[in-house]
């Protein structure tokens, strides 16, 4: 293994853009037709209360980074009050959720690229050809290939794409508004647009997969020497910018279409010829040919960077598993520069595993939300653990009113669930049990056998216990709930949403009785304190 070790060259700006070019990808590009369809001129409630929500959850995880300063920091910090399986099973699922973005982003781009070299993507079906394979592999290739400059120059690369992907959108806010204003747009409903819709659109249109780029910071808090300071104004800081950006485009793309367009079926069925690229298809219906180009090049360099920026965060959390035991050894290996090689080619041949079961953008977006959205709901008990077991420890960045707001912070988690439907939770529960099963099976089979007793005495069980009333008691009510999510329409939309919130608090009390001892929480904590040497 090389003795190469993390640079700390990643400065406050660095990181804002970290997080704020890895919000800003392919979602603008499709999240406000898709919105609009789903809620009509209620599709900018759901952005907004998508904001709120990623906006408390980012306030939870800027505490929570500063206090374990290395790369894939909420990896370690799985570790803390749960036992190890629960541990390393999260470590696991944030990996996938980290890694399964740069396909994504890579399939936008041959999406896109299709419009003027065609043959990657089936027109039809919308899925890659064998030749959209080979160029999806490689260029994910070319993109991790970049990830071994050093940390320093991978950051200033996504600050200047990210200035790009900020321009673009800010000018296209400003184009459509001064071509085509049209108020009387948002007196046209969508079928789905009553407070219901509003709120099944933050989970099903894009909105909240649009905002999973915030905690890029987080993952590279080993790569910066003030993470107190920089790491909150990095996670907060890019979250309010894109929730403006994200809320000026949906009102932009709202009062620029045409009302002849609405009035062939309303928002529900509003369509254009470049259904690739809506907004380049709406400049170029309102006479901006030229603007349509830089359109169709922003779906080349928007996805690029936040696939960039995502291999960054996934090469950094596969190290994070090695560290910690959850993975092999090798993974943790970092060169002479600084960079985690082996986990950015993990990375790179992991990611070109997901274009074969998800061969289509559609798709893989569908796993990506359930995936994490699950990633997120451990941050406030982790919290809510660290308070309790370490009140008067020095936290750089401090939540104000944590007694409230991480409790608050795990019931939006779990209503982030509950808005991806029930096909989400499905595939996210069932892809979680065949790990646990391999894992588990793994152990006992191993030559260092040991009785099922021992084996769970060992792994802590007794401490990550919750999460199966957890998970069953979630998978019941989106069954139960409104057929908008998936669900037989037994429990209404809003008394569902209301027995999500109780019985969050209920697992909540749970998880932290079940929380290790003190004392080993407070070990965790001072071996996660003890910063890897810095390179000169």
């Amino acid at each position: 293994m090389s003795s190469g070790v993390l640079r700390r060259e990643g400065g406050p700006i660095g990181l804002l853009y970290a997080s704020l070019g890895a919000i800003i990808g392919s979602g603008w590009l499709f999240g406000p037709l898709n919105a609009a369809r789903e809620a009509g001129p209620l599709s900018l409630g759901s952005w907004g209360i998508g904001a709120l929500s990623i906006l408390l959850l980012g306030s939870v995880f800027a505490e929570l980074g500063p206090l374990a300063p290395r790369s894939g920091a909420i990896v370690h910090l799985s570790h803390v009050g749960n036992g190890p399986l629960l541990g390393k099973v999260w470590g696991w699922i944030l990996f996938f959720s980290y890694v399964s973005v740069p396909p994504v982003e890579v399939m936008a781009i041959l999406a896109y690229a299709n419009n003027y070299l065609p043959g990657y993507v089936d027109p039809v079906s919308g899925l890659l050809t064998a030749r959209g394979f080979v160029a999806a592999i490689l260029l994910l290739g070319a993109v991790t290939a970049t990830n071994f400059l050093v940390i320093r120059l991978v950051l200033l690369v996504n600050s200047a794409a990210t200035w790009w992907k900020l321009l673009v959108p800010l000018a296209t806010i400003f184009l459509l508004l001064h071509l085509s204003f049209h108020p009387e747009n948002l007196s046209v409903s969508a079928p789905g647009g009553t407070l219901e819709g509003m709120f099944a659109a933050v989970g099903s249109a894009g909105v909240i997969f649009s905002f999973f780029g915030f905690r890029q910071a987080v993952d590279l808090a080993g790569e910066t020497r003030s993470p107190g300071r920089n790491l909150p104004l990095a996670v907060i800081g890019s979250v309010a910018v894109g929730s403006l950006l994200y809320l000026g485009l949906q009102a932009a793309f709202l009062l620029a279409v045409d009302p002849k367009d609405l009035a062939r079926g309303g928002w529900s069925h509003l369509s254009f010829s470049g259904v690739t690229g809506p907004f380049a298809a709406l400049a170029v219906s309102l006479g901006a040919l030229w603007w349509g180009a830089v359109l169709y090049a922003d779906a080349l360099v928007s996805p690029g960077g936040t696939a960039f920026i995502y291999l960054t965060s996934a090469s950094r959390i596969a190290m994070a598993q090695a560290e910690t035991g959850s993975a092999p050894r090798f993974l943790g290996a970092v060169n002479a520069r600084g960079v985690p090689w082996t986990g950015l080619l993990f990375s790179w041949g992991v990611g070109s595993l997901f274009f074969f079961p998800f061969p289509s953008w559609h798709r893989l977006v569908a796993y990506i939300s359930s995936v994490t959205v699950l990633s997120y709901c451990l941050g406030p008990v982790i919290l809510l653990q660290l308070r309790r077991a370490m009140p008067h420890a020095p936290r750089p960045f401090r939540l104000r009113g944590a007694g409230f707001f991480a409790p608050l912070a795990f019931v939006v988690s779990n209503w982030i669930v509950f808005w991806a439907g029930f096909e989400t939770l499905r595939v996210t529960v069932l892809a979680l049990a065949v790990l646990v099963g391999l894992y588990l099976s793994g152990r006992l089979l191993s030559p260092k056998r040991r009785s099922p007793a021992a084996l769970f005495r060992e792994l802590g069980i007794a401490h990550s216990w919750w999460v199966l009333p957890y998970f069953a008691g979630m998978w019941t009510l989106l069954f139960l709930g409104p057929q908008k999510l998936g669900g037989t329409g037994t429990i209404p939309f809003f008394a569902d949403m209301g027995l999500v919130a109780i019985g969050s608090l209920f697992v909540l009390r749970m998880a932290l009785s079940a929380t290790v001892p003190v004392s080993e929480t407070v070990r965790i904590m001072e071996s996660l304190a003890e910063r890897p040497p810095a390179a000169p």
